[in-house]
């Protein structure tokens, strides 16, 4: 044996024990064994998709004139800043993508509480800080304001203790609004000493000048705090506020936290309106997730014998290459991660038959050269040698498939196109490595070792 092949065989090792040890647990910590200080830690969870793990999906269009088109710029924003909402949320795994000319899909695996990512996808987020005047407005009032810099307080026909926004003559009033939230700077959620939440901010400095010079103009009148027209708080101005603030109210942990993303990230370029939602059921994601592994498992099985079987030793050694390129692909997957769904095992099956065909080719174009009298160790030279250029072009065009099966997921949606198409251009580029690196230093390696002298026994020629 010598020391080039030992060489491989140790590096291939050492790589299968990293791929397994990340295949059998969930986080991946690395210690400092001299100080214990943690150097590397991760979470490698395998990362399941909807159709696996249940959740939701919505599908959102949008509100445009009829006849028209909306910007597809303005789509990926409303799309960025919806994935950001959401995963501010704690829902880290969702997928949001565009689909067709007009519409975004987003699923949100594993998901325990629909009603709290459809509210914060409903909501444009448009924050106002609207004078009121001497007009105290009750949570929950729906507002008209006007934002134009010359419009003054309108407060007519109201009185202080009024709750709603109406003149004696029915006619609502418009209010004033100072300040939208693309002035805030930093916003989060905070607790006081008696336990309540509030929601501190910081302004910019254009907005903390137009914040300062009206907040000590107007110290002892109302201020509300409006978002989508809707009046969440309305606090009496008790001082000057230049740069910070906070908004206060009846919040319970979730309600302002739902409030500061909506802050947080901005409005919606264009309104979105939900035209579907559909809850999957986790009973049917387990139940789909449990066939589609057995049927892995059998099918793998069956391959395993065929390649036994028929290929007798270069095949044995197959299998092993097999089992190689599985733990290697599966630690990928959790690694990177791939949200894993059934069409990205099934992408996921159908490159492991590409791995396979690799070694197909190589072992019969192997045959041929013992059968014209070659001997074993230039048949195995000639085999890979000249299948080479076969298992490339071919790999090559699934690759080619691939990607235009993943832009096509990318373009309209398909997020089951996508799945597929990534795990498949993993499998292959995985399986290429693992049939021409792994399975040729195996094989090498064992016939040093055994040294056949029946060629038809040992290679079923």
């Amino acid at each position: 044996m010598g020391r080039n092949s030992i060489t491989r065989l140790i590096f291939i090792l050492l790589i299968l024990a990293i791929a397994i040890w990340i295949d059998v647990t969930d986080r991946v910590v690395i210690v400092n064994p001299f100080n214990g200080q943690v150097i590397f830690e991760r979470n490698v969870t395998p990362q399941l998709g909807l159709d696996l793990r249940g959740g939701l999906q919505v599908t959102l269009q949008a509100v445009v004139d009829e006849g028209t088109t909306p910007d597809r710029s303005s789509l990926e924003v409303a799309r960025r800043i919806l994935e950001n909402r959401t995963n501010a949320l704690g829902v880290t795994e969702n997928v949001l993508s565009l689909a067709g000319e007009n519409r975004i899909v987003g699923e949100f695996p594993g998901l325990e509480d629909p009603e709290s990512v459809i509210a914060v996808i409903k909501q444009t987020g448009l924050l106002e800080f609207v004078d009121t005047g001497s007009v105290y407005l009750e949570p929950g009032t729906i507002v008209q304001t006007d934002f134009s810099p010359s419009t003054e307080t309108t407060t007519e026909g109201t009185s202080p203790d009024s709750t709603s926004p109406e003149t004696a003559a029915g006619e609502p009033v418009i209010y004033h609004t100072v300040m939208t939230g693309t002035e805030l700077d930093s916003v989060q959620v905070q607790r006081d000493q008696l336990g309540d939440f509030y929601i501190p901010f910081t302004l910019k400095s254009d907005g903390a000048q137009v914040f300062a010079e009206h907040t000590s103009s107007h110290v002892g009148e109302y201020l509300a705090i409006v978002l989508d027209k809707e009046v969440i708080s309305c606090p009496r101005i008790q001082s000057e506020i230049a740069s910070e603030g906070m908004i206060t109210g009846d919040f319970s942990y979730e309600s302002a936290n739902n409030l500061v993303v909506q802050l947080r990230y901005g409005s919606l370029p264009i309104p979105l309106e939900i035209v579907e939602s559909r809850v999957v059921g986790p009973t049917l994601g387990e139940d789909s997730l449990q066939k589609s592994l057995i049927a892995g498992v059998v099918g793998m099985i069956i391959v395993m014998l065929f390649m036994g079987l028929y290929y007798r030793l270069p095949g044995i050694v197959a299998d092993l290459a097999i089992l190689f390129y599985a733990a290697i692909a599966f630690a990928l997957f959790k690694s990177i991660p791939v949200t894993l769904t059934l069409p990205g095992i099934a992408g996921f099956l159908l490159s492991t038959g590409a791995a396979l065909d690799a070694n197909i080719l190589i072992f019969e174009r192997m045959k041929e050269e013992l059968r014209n009298g070659r001997s074993l160790h230039q048949a195995i030279d000639q085999g890979w040698t000249r299948a080479w250029p076969s298992i490339r072009d071919s790999n090559i065009a699934t690759l080619i498939t691939s990607v235009i099966l993943f832009w096509f997921g990318s373009a309209f949606g398909a997020t089951i196109v996508k799945g597929f198409s990534l795990t498949l251009a993993l499998g292959v580029v995985i399986s290429l490595v693992t049939a021409i690196f792994v399975t040729r230093t195996l094989l090498t390696i064992v016939l040093n070792t055994v040294k056949p002298r029946n060629l038809t026994r040992w290679f079923g020629i």
